[in-house]
C-alpha cells in the first residue's frame, strides 16, 4: 500500500509498507520517474492493484501499475489534462477531462480513446469560463458512481456540474439550486446517492444523485471557499472539506489559510485543529479516504498526514524531497 501524491513539479511516492508500520510514520518518500510533463491530476484504480492513473499539462494521459513508481504514455499527448477518475464497476475502463472542457472514455487501460459528446452544445456551456483565463475552461473534476458503470458525474471549471447516466453519450446540464464552482465531488458506496460536493460557492449536498441540491448550513464554517471533500470509509455522514478565506489564499504556499474541518452533525462543523497551524498558515489541503473506518489522508506543502479517527486528530506521515508550493494530486493505492 502506497501514497502518491503530485505537486506542481514532480509525482512522490510513500510506500507505506516498506519499514514494516501499517501507519507509514517515518517512510522516506520516493520520486516517480517516466512522466514527461508537469503532473496536473490522479486517481488511484480501485480494480487493479497497484495501478494509478496520472494527467500532465502538455503531455497526456499516463499510467502505473508499481504503485506510482514509474510511469508509461497511453495517449492524448498534446492534450491538457485536468481530471483523471476510474471506473469501480468496469475493470481497464478510466475517464480524463480536459482544457477546453471534454470527456475522454478508455475501455481498454488507455490503449485507445474515444471522445464523449460534445460537451459545449449544453445550453449552458457560453456561461463556462475559468476566471484567471476568461476565454477557456476545464473538467475540473470527475467521479463515477460506485455502482453503476455508465453513470458519472463531470465538474466545469467554473460554471456547472453535469452528469450523464450513458457513458457519456448524452449530458444532463447543470440543475437549478446546484454548485456553480465544484472542485470535488465525493460519493460514499454505502450511500451512493449521496454526494458531496466542496465548490468555491460552498457546500452542497444531494440525495438523489443530483437531480436537486442543498447548500448546506455552514455552522462552524469561519470561510466559504472549500477545496477539497473526503468521506470516511466507516461511514457516509463523517464528512472532512478542507477550505480558506478564497482562492489565492487556498492554492500557494505562504500566502495561505487553508483549514480543515469536520462535520459534527447535518447543521454544524467543527474546526480541526490537532495536527493543523492555528492560526492557519498553510495550503487548504488535498484529502482522501482511507482504507478502514476513521482513516483518511490529507497533503499540503508541509508533507502527508494521516488521521485513525475519522479526521479529530492528524499526524504527518512524510514530508517531501523538497517543500513545494502546491499539490495537484493525492491518492491511496493498495
Amino acid at each position: 500500500m502506497g501514497i502518491v501524491v503530485a505537486t506542481d513539479r514532480e509525482v512522490v511516492v510513500i510506500d507505506l509498507e516498506r519499514d514494516g508500520r501499517e501507519d507509514g510514520e517515518g517512510s522516506a518518500p520516493v520520486l516517480a520517474h517516466g512522466l514527461s510533463d508537469r503532473p496536473t491530476c490522479l486517481a488511484a484504480d480501485p480494480l487493479v492493484h497497484g495501478r494509478v492513473w496520472c494527467g500532465t499539462h502538455r503531455g497526456g494521459v499516463f499510467r502505473s501499475d508499481d504503485r506510482g513508481l514509474s510511469w508509461q504514455l497511453t495517449g492524448l499527448a498534446g492534450r491538457s489534462i485536468t481530471a483523471v477518475t476510474a471506473s469501480p464497476v468496469e475493470r481497464d475502463v478510466v475517464w480524463v477531462g480536459t482544457e477546453p472542457s471534454e470527456v475522454w472514455r478508455s475501455a481498454d487501460g488507455g490503449a485507445t480513446w474515444e471522445q464523449t459528446s460534445n460537451l459545449e452544445t449544453l445550453p449552458s456551456s457560453p456561461e463556462w469560463s475559468f476566471p484567471p483565463k476568461p476565454d477557456t475552461h476545464h473538467v475540473r473534476w470527475m467521479a463515477c458512481h460506485p455502482l453503476e458503470p455508465n453513470r458519472l458525474w463531470a465538474a466545469i471549471e467554473a460554471g456547472a456540474l453535469i452528469s450523464t447516466i450513458d457513458g457519456g453519450r448524452t449530458w444532463r446540464d447543470r440543475v437549478s439550486g446546484g454548485p456553480f464552482d465544484t472542485h470535488e465531488l465525493a460519493v460514499h458506496r454505502d450511500a451512493p446517492a449521496t454526494l458531496r460536493v466542496s465548490a468555491g460557492d460552498g457546500y452542497f449536498e444531494s440525495h438523489d444523485a443530483g437531480e436537486t441540491w442543498r447548500r448546506a448550513p455552514t455552522t462552524g464554517l469561519e470561510v466559504g471557499y472549500l477545496r477539497s471533500v473526503a468521506i470516511d470509509p466507516g461511514g457516509p455522514n463523517n464528512v472532512i472539506i478542507s477550505a480558506s478565506t478564497g482562492p489565492y489564499s487556498a492554492y500557494m504556499a505562504g500566502r495561505s489559510d487553508g483549514r480543515l474541518y469536520r462535520r459534527i452533525t447535518s447543521e454544524r462543523w467543527e474546526r480541526i485543529r490537532d495536527g493543523w497551524p492555528d492560526p492557519p498558515t498553510t495550503i487548504a489541503p488535498l484529502l482522501c479516504a482511507g482504507a478502514k473506518p476513521g482513516e483518511l489522508w490529507a497533503a499540503d506543502e508541509r508533507g502527508v498526514h494521516r488521521t485513525d479517527d475519522g479526521g479529530q486528530t492528524w499526524r504527518r506521515v512524510s514530508g517531501y524531497p523538497t517543500s513545494p508550493p502546491n499539490v495537484r494530486g493525492l491518492v491511496l493505492v493498495e
